[in-house]
């Protein structure tokens, strides 16, 4: 297999264990997201869904190997495959809860969009990110041009795609683009605290939260009133706002894991 999940406590760490070619992308990983992402719904102790690369390596990207294959296929065929990947994709956007990447030694090509793709990103220092298609003549998929463009200058973002070259995790955690930098080896440690963290903290507003914020990317500001408006109004009646609201009235640390049951 070049994928498996563990459980680890809060977490759930999806690891690519395609390590023989450096973690390039396989169906199997892809089904894996998705089935992290899933299952993270349907367990209340789940504060994070964790993506990292055994072997100390993120991702090479999609296997050229494979890719040359795919010249010989109907358009539509070539299509149906790269939807694989969009649907890891859009099963990490709409998990109900934090997707963290946990990135050692470097991630190229679609190994950074499903990286970028997701809530944060927990890098060791000096990792090399590239955005290695334009060198083999192809193209950014995985939403790669939507999330670069989401947190970097388009000054950053057009040499990066249209050269091949990598930026550093120090840079892009200077730039925002990386959440937290940490020592090689120890980035699935790190993102596994945070996700003890969350797991101690208000579920249903947490995932709310989420959905706002990358809404706030994507929509206008009268529709983010809106739906700001509505999700507040509805959290101001649930059981989570009356225990944080009683809590910090009473200076207590409030016990959100009740509502995780």
């Amino acid at each position: 297999m070049t994928a498996r999940i563990e459980t680890d406590h809060h977490a759930l760490i999806v690891w690519n264990e395609n390590t023989n070619r450096r973690n390039a992308l396989t169906p199997a990983f892809y089904d894996a997201i998705q089935e992290g992402c899933a299952r993270a719904e349907g367990e209340a102790g789940i504060g994070a869904v964790i993506i990292a690369g055994a072997g100390g390596y993120f991702s090479a990207g999609g296997d050229l190997n494979a890719l040359k294959t795919r010249a010989e296929l109907p358009k539509r065929e070539r299509a149906e495959k790269i939807e694989r990947l969009h649907d890891a994709i859009r099963a990490v956007r709409h998990c109900p809860v934090p997707v963290i990447a946990a990135v050692e030694g470097g991630a190229a090509g679609a190994g950074w969009s499903i990286a970028a793709a997701c809530d944060m990103i927990v890098a060791a220092r000096g990792v090399e990110f590239r955005a290695a298609y334009v060198r083999a003549g192809l193209v950014p998929d995985g939403g790669l041009t939507a999330t670069l463009a989401a947190t970097l200058p388009p000054a950053t973002v057009l040499p990066l795609l249209l050269s091949g070259e990598p930026i550093t995790s120090d840079r892009l955690h200077a730039l925002g683009a990386v959440s937290e930098l940490c020592e090689t080896g120890e980035a699935v440690a790190r993102a596994a605290v945070l996700a003890n963290a969350f797991a101690h903290g208000p579920r249903e507003a947490q995932t709310r939260i989420k959905r706002l914020a990358h809404a706030a990317y994507e929509g206008t500001l009268a529709a983010q009133l809106d739906a700001e408006r509505d999700a507040m109004a509805r959290a101001q009646g649930g059981p989570e706002a009356a225990e944080g609201i009683d809590a910090f009235l009473s200076k207590r640390k409030p016990d959100y894991e009740r509502f995780r049951k």
